[in-house]
């Protein structure tokens, strides 16, 4: 949901859109006064999009999940199928967690999981993915929670080195060649001959602001 000035902007992510369009738009419009009806959006507009991989979604997983056991699957051939078809779209790990009366008539649950899966820290906050859904079975009621690491998930422990690629070598290269040449050509190649010496100004003491000793005096005198 976002908020505009023409009204609320809702994004509806399936995985066949047409279905939830309907002919002509109609599930659309029904969807739209539900929304402004019951739950006073103000003039809802609604998109819908598809999602691109469908098991990468924790809530299309939990779904799938509870289908084939509303199907008669067992529980343990349905769980190890839909983590099978996570980490092969790429997942890092992934959790399933199927909740109820399982083989007896005392509740309980049984957990599955594969991959690296960490639990904790800002990793698990910030990039895992968790639904849950719940299905209604002749035994009763029974839970489904996918938690799903995505393959695009950063971890501080791990570290990506970038090799340089030929574009970038090259033009280190002409920069260290540049900055050579020009450290070359701020110091001079040859001494400096008699001539250069003749040719500079030799400035005398008195110029300098230096004064003749007493000794140099009397020499003077004497000569």
């Amino acid at each position: 949901l976002s908020k505009t000035p023409l009204g609320t902007h809702v994004v509806v992510y399936a995985m066949r859109p047409g279905l939830v369009i309907g002919r002509g738009g109609e599930t659309i419009k029904e969807l739209a006064q539900v929304l402004e009806q019951n739950f006073k959006v103000s003039n809802p507009q609604i998109s819908v999009s598809e999602i691109e991989v469908p098991e990468l979604n924790p809530y299309v997983v939990g779904t799938r999940v509870a289908s084939a056991l509303q199907k008669g699957i067992h529980f343990r051939r349905a769980a190890f199928w839909a983590m099978n078809q996570v980490m092969e779209a790429g997942a890092l790990g992934v959790e399933i967690i199927i909740s109820g009366k399982l083989r007896t008539e005392r509740a309980r649950a049984e957990k599955f999981r594969t991959g690296y899966f960490p639990r904790c820290g800002d990793p698990a906050l910030k990039y895992m993915r968790k639904a849950e859904v719940h299905v209604q079975l002749k035994p009763g009621m029974f839970g489904v929670k996918v938690r799903i690491m995505p393959p695009d998930a950063q971890f501080p422990d791990r570290i990506q080195i970038v090799e340089p690629t030929v574009e970038e070598t090259a033009e280190q290269e002409q920069t260290l060649q540049a900055a050579s040449s020009e450290t070359a050509s701020d110091i001079p190649n040859q001494p400096l001959s008699e001539q250069d010496l003749e040719g500079q100004d030799v400035t005398s003491p008195q110029e300098n602001g230096t004064l003749p000793s007493e000794d140099d005096a009397h020499k003077e005198a004497d000569a």
